[in-house]
């Protein structure tokens, strides 16, 4: 599969995004959107899984630490055959498998119930672990915000990880700049921070290189540098040390009127909007990309 289809892809699962939350009244947008080309570049290039057997043994493992993604998630997986694109509508219903942040017990492809932010890691980290102790080949990928790393428990881990030798653990950053609410007048607002920067100074490279990780930067729109990452991470250091992948984005990444406006952080697109997203994404009415 070409680049060119994973830009499709990308678009289609932009605009599948922007209709689901349209739909339902609820859910995210700025940061689906951050992470969609490296939800599609992981489950159609990177991830070893059988949608038709979403159980089997030596698959490869993704947690979506940042559980408020979860229709990002679920758009991904639909695309990818776990489940019917059609299905995307019950989002957020009371019945519906595709919750507001993902449940493991429901849906198949799932791996992991996350949305109270800063757990993930651990529960990667133990995965890996338990992977490694029964001899099976599996990788383990787990997505993080730039807003949850501030948890202590996520650098708990990345010590527990290192000192485990767990070099079958990636943790992926999305390091999208831009947290739910801004401060207006940036760093003047009596003190409270700039809101192009959740964590002002910090650098994740030099934190995780700290903790014995091996990071590696890239741009988390560049389906081919993110990809090269991943698949690089399963052999690097020699199986000794996780890798820790800065993936550079924009939150709202794809649309002129989302892209680093931290308002769309969880706003409902209206008619006109998701109209315009269409219309920008190259989607015909149909739903499908140009």
């Amino acid at each position: 599969m070409g680049d060119v289809e994973l830009e499709r892809l990308a678009r289609r699962g932009r605009y599948l995004v922007m209709k689901t939350v349209h739909d339902s009244g609820a859910g995210h947008i700025g940061g689906p959107l951050s992470a969609m080309d490296m939800l599609i570049a992981l489950y159609f290039r990177v991830l070893r899984v059988r949608p038709e057997q979403p159980d089997w043994d030596d698959r490869d493992r993704f947690v979506l630490s940042k559980g408020h993604s979860a229709v990002a998630l679920y758009t991904v997986l639909a695309l990818r055959g776990y489940l019917p694109v059609a299905e995307l509508a019950t989002f957020d219903k009371g019945d519906s498998r595709l919750q507001g942040h993902p449940d493991m017990t429901r849906l198949p492809g799932v791996e992991a119930s996350t949305g109270s932010l800063g757990q993930g890691l651990s529960f990667g980290m133990g995965v890996a672990l338990a992977a490694r102790r029964r001899g099976l080949g599996l990788h383990t990928f787990v997505m993080l915000g730039d807003g949850e790393i501030q948890e202590g428990m996520i650098w708990e881990a990345a010590h527990a990880a290192r000192r485990h030798g767990l070099g079958n653990l990636t943790a992926i950053l999305d390091y999208n700049g831009l947290q739910q609410y801004g401060w207006p007048q940036g760093a003047d607002a009596g003190g409270k921070g700039d809101r192009r920067d959740p964590w002002a100074g910090f650098d994740p490279a030099a934190m995780f290189a700290a903790f014995g990780w091996n990071p590696v930067e890239v741009d988390g729109h560049d389906s081919d540098a993110f990809i090269g990452a991943c698949e690089d991470a399963r052999t690097e250091a020699g199986g000794q040390l996780p890798t820790a992948i800065i993936a550079h984005t924009a939150k709202g990444h794809g649309l002129s009127f989302t892209e680093g406006n931290y308002l769309w952080h969880a706003r409902v697109p209206n008619d006109d909007e998701l109209e315009r997203a269409r219309v920008e994404l190259g989607i015909d009415e149909g739903g499908m990309p140009r």
